[in-house]
């Protein structure tokens, strides 16, 4: 069998571009450290977001907490014509549990006496309301403590 120079030379030529075809094939440095920089900025933009949200929404679920809470100690002085002496006496019949504080324990709550003057039994006052105990400010800047729903 005869080889033809030619047909050598042209083997090696397809060889060559088939080479340099696959080295262009790849990143170089320069473009990989482009998109790494540009996925930093985006994380750099969104992490700040992602943790305002997650505040926004333990405040939204604290604001909903204190709301259910004092509509409850309403509801069982209506019913039994006398306030709860403490939040556990809302768990047999008005909720399942008591919810979580914002600090994420519910022993936490701090609350406020009932007023004598407007008590079904001025002698036993019981609850009249519930705050939160957080000692920690919200993202507008009022006391956690300071919210009554």
């Amino acid at each position: 069998m005869k080889f033809s120079s030619k047909a050598g030379i042209s083997k090696l030529r397809n060889a060559e571009a088939s080479a340099r075809e696959l080295r262009s094939r790849g990143f170089t440095l320069i473009e990989m450290v482009v998109v790494i920089s540009l996925i930093l900025v985006l994380i750099a933009i969104a992490l700040p977001m992602y943790s305002s949200s997650i505040l926004r929404a333990k405040e939204a679920r604290l604001h909903q907490n204190l709301t259910t809470l004092n509509k409850l100690i309403q509801e069982y002085s209506l019913d039994k014509k006398h306030a709860p002496q403490s939040l556990e006496d809302l768990v047999p019949g008005y909720i399942k549990f008591i919810p979580d504080d914002i600090t994420g324990t519910p022993t936490t709550w701090e609350t406020e006496p009932e007023d004598p003057e407007n008590a079904w039994d001025p002698n036993n006052t019981g609850i009249g309301s519930v705050h939160s105990g957080s000692k920690e400010l919200s993202s507008d800047g009022t006391a956690y403590s300071s919210w009554t729903h």
